[in-house]
């Protein structure tokens, strides 16, 4: 099982920060990535999210632990368990700075997702919107989405 770190990060409309992933199925997802040797959850969201945005990010709390499960997308993927964090991003707007894992950043309203969207991205969104903190959750994944020319 693969360690991995994201964060739902809110402007003061709501709007709800996501990276379009630059290769495969080109998915929505929210910033993050996967934790590196000895790091904590929380080394591990803060450096992602600068990598992906050129931002510094506080940690206010975290919204949940997801297991991510199943081949919707193929027997090749490894089971995840991804620390979810609610976050708040300190300076000015965020701005593309992994342009070869990232294609594009945008702010979306929870009501108004972009797809295709990883399940987990759309689950935490769900739960961060209704208040809660400490969820624990296994989430399936979704059957693969038709890959995106680009």
């Amino acid at each position: 099982m693969t360690a991995t770190v994201a964060a739902v990060i809110e402007d003061a409309a709501g709007h709800v920060l996501l990276c379009r992933q630059a290769g495969g199925h080109q998915l929505w997802a929210l910033p993050g990535g996967k934790i590196r040797g000895a790091e904590s959850p929380v080394h591990a969201i803060i450096r992602d999210v600068r990598e992906e945005t050129g931002l510094e990010t506080e940690i206010v709390e975290l919204i949940g632990m997801y297991q991510l499960t199943g081949d919707g997308c193929g027997t090749a993927m490894p089971d995840l368990f991804v620390h979810v964090f609610r976050g708040r991003l300190e300076g000015g707007g965020p701005a593309l700075n992994a342009p070869g894992r990232i294609s594009r950043l945008a702010r979306h309203s929870p009501g108004a997702l972009p797809e295709p969207l990883t399940v987990t991205t759309r689950t935490a969104i769900a739960d961060a919107g209704a208040g809660r903190s400490g969820v624990i959750r296994e989430v399936e994944r979704d059957t693969e989405p038709e890959v995106v020319e680009a």
